[in-house]
């Protein structure tokens, strides 16, 4: 399947600038990038055309050349295709790729609010341990989950290559943005693309406060998944009420529902598959509720695979959770460290924790760089789940370990405090992460828990937890 440069432009909305080429190559980031491949990046530099030239790159997709971007390339002959939407040629590249790297692949999209991630991957472990070749984008920080730029096209395009996979189970961003502008309908623009027989919908809250502002913007985005699909199973999560409600949202798809009185549920004794226990509670590798939910996601959309039940129920039992899913890291103290990024996320997290009857220690990472709303948000849900439990809680900016793109602001520290001090919430404010650590380390008895929770603030607490009780051992 060869494109012409001039092709792809009108398939993207895009205006060609340069000379039309023949297409031979794959779409992929400019650091991977080689001969006869076509690069999109949502902004491109003077620099960044001379490197593509070096390499021998065919073209630059780009919605923002800067500097002497064009300049360079019309001196060079070199061709870009400009573009209002990068998103729209994201999702082109996608599904080219797919249609010439994997046009026989059964194909699952994920996506929602919360757990996508850990049903993602716990479905990709289920088809592998049971012998099926498998592509999944799903990592331990979700770092490609977004499909905004060609990385998961030129992991698919060159794996491909020494494999013939018969699946692909994707992860797709609820919602997705740039520089504070939302990129309106990606989980439709992506499931499009991508083409799935199943989609499951873990969830609905608000999370990229900013880009959706309500809960009505979030349901819009996150059910553009199921709307997008040409047929299949919509694997949706009955007990979210939202959630429910895309049942009758595409007649071309059949609806299969996992969670309370539904085809795949958890009761006291287990989960179970119609009236027939499936696995027993005993056997489950985590009790906390959102990964039994997860569980029951990923059980669901296998079953609408056909998957033999002996295979899904080994996978079940032998999978482990991706870094920072509820993750115990440390045993005396008990120390659990999860993603819990949003308000949901942290409820959720909190009271599983609490539900293990042990004194609890929380270290919280605000969240640098993400505004105001979204930490108004973290500390109200925060603040609501320990009020009327027994807590301790220790709340850090992490300025010791975050990135540029990760810094605390005066702001956001102060609303976050703020609504603490609100809900008559008690806490210890740290700057370093790593004085929080210590500082939670040093009061928890043996037989207590401490809870870590944040994104990017809290990411590399695991690391500076080894290295200051290598250090305490030393002493």
């Amino acid at each position: 399947m060869v494109l012409s440069l001039q092709v792809i432009a009108d398939k993207i909305q895009g205006e060609l600038k340069g000379p039309d080429r023949r297409f031979k190559g794959i779409f992929t980031t400019l650091g991977n990038a080689g001969e006869g491949d076509i690069v999109i990046r949502h902004w491109i530099d003077d620099n960044g055309v001379k490197m593509a030239l070096e390499k021998g790159v065919c073209a630059i997709i780009t919605a923002n050349p800067r500097g002497g971007a064009l300049r360079v390339a019309g001196d060079s002959g070199f061709p870009i295709i400009l573009v209002d939407r990068i998103e729209v040629a994201n999702a082109f590249a996608l599904k080219w790729t797919i249609g010439k790297f994997a046009p026989e692949t059964r194909r699952l999209v994920v996506t929602g609010t919360n757990g996508k991630s850990t049903t993602t991957h716990m479905i990709y472990h289920i088809l592998k341990v049971s012998g099926r070749e498998v592509y999944t984008n799903t990592d331990s920080k979700s770092e490609f989950n977004t499909l905004i730029d060609p990385v998961v096209p030129a992991q698919i395009a060159e794996e491909s290559r020494e494999k013939e996979f018969e699946y692909l189970v994707i992860e797709v961003s609820e919602v997705q943005g740039w520089l504070g502008r939302m990129m309106e309908d990606h989980a439709y623009l992506m499931t499009r693309a991508i083409d799935p027989e199943i989609v499951v919908i873990t969830n609905v809250a608000l999370d990229h406060i900013g880009l959706v502002n309500s809960i009505d913007e979030a349901f819009w985005e996150v059910s553009g998944a199921v709307r997008a699909m040409n047929g299949g199973f919509a694997v949706l999560n009955c007990e979210d009420e939202r959630v429910r409600s895309m049942a009758g949202l595409n007649k071309k798809v059949e609806v299969f529902f996992y969670g309370d009185d539904s085809q795949i549920s958890c009761q006291e004794d287990g989960v179970y598959v119609g009236d027939r226990l499936f696995i027993e509670g005993d056997s489950l590798p985590f009790k906390s509720k959102h990964f039994i939910q997860n569980t029951l996601a990923a059980i669901a959309a296998c079953i609408c695979l056909k998957l033999p039940l002996d295979d899904i129920k080994a996978g079940v039992l032998s999978y482990k959770p991706l870094k920072r899913r509820f993750s115990i890291i440390h045993e005396s103290p008990l120390i659990i460290d999860d993603f819990a990024h949003n308000p949901d996320g942290i409820k959720a997290t909190v009271e599983s924790a609490a539900a293990m009857k042990r004194r609890l220690w929380i270290v919280c990472a605000i969240r640098g760089s993400r505004g105001k709303e979204i930490n108004i948000a973290n500390a109200r849900a925060l603040a609501k789940t320990i009020k009327d439990i027994q807590y301790n809680l220790i709340v850090t900016d992490s300025d010791d370990v975050v990135d540029d793109l990760n810094i605390v602001k005066d702001d956001e520290r102060q609303v976050f405090l703020e609504v603490l001090k609100e809900y008559g919430i008690e806490y210890t404010h740290l700057n370093k992460l790593e004085d929080a650590l210590i500082e939670a380390l040093n009061r928890a008895a043996e037989d207590d828990i401490i809870l870590l929770i944040g994104a990017q603030g809290m990411d590399p607490a695991s690391k500076l937890l080894e290295k200051i009780l290598k250090e305490g051992d030393q002493c």
